[in-house]
């Protein structure tokens, strides 16, 4: 088994702390799905916050791994997937902060749009310990840590409490910040969402190795896949 600095205002600070982890609601909860799905695009598009080479892009991917695979390199701060023909589209994500990284081969279990956010009773009390008050739920929507999107990682049938979502702090892109879950940008978390269906593997390569021996290659950008799609 696998294991913002705050805002001036009180609302500020409770958002960047609660951005800190990124667990969702149970599976028997529901997602609110009455969202405007523009405003939060908008906050995950302010290229100001995000550095160019963790933008999308089209690149040429030498891996033994078939097409609809995800290959979440972590030490790079990249996610793959596989479209074969040595082709994948890589995202920039945010991992695991020091203590908080894994490693291993799971799958998508489930999958939920707006998801809300039940932090685990011992996140809570960890940081009610350094002073941090974190709410036992929060509703999905613009607010909400898990961004716009989540896809739930499951090892042998069950959950890992780990998970890929959207953020509402797209300028953690690149960073260590998480409590091990894979964040990205709400645009991009949208459109993997839309390409990895439940029952996706996914490899994540971080401490221990516990993902076995991946064979993958990143060749840099596909030019021609940029300039004229496909």
């Amino acid at each position: 088994m696998i294991k913002l600095m705050p805002g001036l205002a009180a609302a500020g600070l409770v958002l960047s702390l609660m951005s800190t982890s990124a667990f969702a609601a149970p599976a028997g909860s529901t997602p609110d799905n009455t969202r405007a799905p523009a405003q939060i695009v908008r906050v995950a598009q302010m290229p100001k916050y995000v550095k160019p080479q963790f933008k999308r892009k089209k690149v040429r991917l030498v891996t033994t791994e078939v097409a609809g695979t995800v290959i979440i390199d972590t030490n790079n701060k990249y996610l793959y997937l596989v479209e074969g023909n040595n082709r994948a589209t890589r995202y920039g994500i945010g991992v695991g902060r020091d203590g908080f990284g894994w490693s291993g081969i799971v799958k998508i279990g489930r999958k939920a749009e707006w998801p809300a956010w039940t932090p685990p009773a011992e996140m809570r009390r960890r940081e009610a310990a350094k002073g941090h008050i974190i709410p036992a739920f929060q509703e999905g929507g613009e607010d909400n840590p898990l961004g716009a999107r989540a896809m739930y990682l499951y090892q042998g049938g069950r959950d890992t409490i780990f998970r890929i979502h959207g953020t509402n702090q797209p300028w953690t892109i690149g960073l260590n910040m998480s409590s091990g879950c894979i964040r990205m940008m709400n645009e991009d978390v949208m459109h993997l969402y839309d390409r990895a269906p439940v029952g996706t593997k996914v490899i994540v390569i971080g401490p221990g190795n516990k993902q076995g021996k991946v064979a993958f290659e990143d060749r840099g950008i596909d030019v021609l896949r940029t300039m004229f799609g496909g």
